[in-house]
């Protein structure tokens, strides 16, 4: 890996740990201010989001629909888990992990997350280029437009 590539690397998983942060907070803010199935779609999606974020920072060099297909897998295998009755009695013994495991099986979590999934990698594919071309466009060398050297 060349240093450039190493970089780029290191910034995409300090935005990508930023990211996952926020979602956190953003999905923890949900669960505790909005109920009814505009929260729990809400929060399934912030979930699908935040589990994505994990795994491209996992793997940032990854495609983005490997990470998509991997982050969906793991969703609906969580999902699934619960057809078991296990997460709700691990909840009963440690209720944070209900924010992590869930209870009770929706087949509508299912479709929430592959949405969550898919728009995500699309946002992520088109941030990632728009950084591509600003960062393509400034390797001539030269300062940009209007800046002095210094």
């Amino acid at each position: 890996m060349t240093n450039g590539a190493a970089a780029t690397t290191s910034r995409r998983r300090i935005a990508l740990a930023l990211l996952a942060l926020a979602t956190v907070g953003i999905g923890l803010i949900v669960h505790s201010g909005m109920s009814g199935a505009v929260g729990d779609i809400a929060g399934d999606a912030l979930y699908a989001v935040l589990i994505y974020l994990l795994i491209a920072l996992i793997a940032p060099r990854w495609s983005r629909p490997v990470v998509a297909l991997i982050a969906l897998a793991f969703c609906a295998g969580v999902e699934l888990l619960q057809l078991t009755g296990l997460p709700r009695e691990w909840a009963a013994a440690f209720p944070p992990s209900r924010l992590v495991l869930g209870s009770g099986f929706d087949m509508r979590d299912i479709a929430v997350y592959a949405g969550a999934v898919v728009v995500t990698a699309v946002v992520d594919a088109a941030v990632t280029r728009s950084f591509a071309r600003a960062a393509s466009r400034n390797a001539t060398g030269r300062p940009p437009e209007g800046e002095r050297p210094v």
